[in-house]
């Protein structure tokens, strides 16, 4: 049986389209090596802090020293840091560094514990943190990139000073 030049150019076409569906599957079983979460900082390296906002107090930069003020003009219960505790917590910030999760992390992206808002010298937009919390596991989302970060109580805790983590332990 020969095939005619209509024949052939079937066969050309189907043969392509089933290779390319082969080498479409393979690369994802070739290049998909199970990659160790990887230690990241959470700001740029060498990023210079102007104004640290969380939902209910704002920290900014004066000078060379640095400036609380409470959003909600509230003062009962909210965490009054001298300025060298406002000092340590921009210096930790800008430290941190903790394990990027590859997999997809399953939380509620509408209802974040708490956020924190940067705006760093030299970036148009702020750089935003949303703080969720699974069963066990607290997680810090970078709203422009998706990235998401694991981080445990106790860091948690250092990063947010001004949130309730009881309420949040309770749930």
């Amino acid at each position: 049986m020969r095939l005619g030049r209509k024949g052939w150019n079937n066969v050309i076409i189907f043969s392509m389209l089933i290779m390319i569906f082969f080498l479409n599957g393979w690369h994802k079983h070739l290049f998909n090596h199970s990659v160790e979460p990887s230690i990241q900082p959470v700001l740029p390296k060498q990023s210079f802090i102007l104004t640290l906002k969380y939902v209910d107090q704002k920290i900014e930069r004066i000078g060379t020293s640095w400036r609380i003020t409470d959003l909600n003009n509230v003062e009962s219960g909210h965490w009054q840091p001298s300025t060298k505790q406002l000092e340590e917590l921009i210096n930790l910030w800008q430290r941190a560094e903790l394990k990027s999760i590859n997999e997809s992390v399953v939380f509620n992206p509408k209802a974040p514990l708490y956020v924190a808002t940067f705006e760093l010298a030299g970036e148009s937009v702020p750089w935003v943190y949303l703080l969720y919390k699974d069963e066990t596991h607290y997680y810090l989302l970078e709203k422009s990139s998706q990235r998401v970060l694991a981080l445990d109580v106790a860091k948690a805790k250092e990063l947010f000073p001004s949130f309730d983590f009881s309420q949040s332990e309770s749930n």
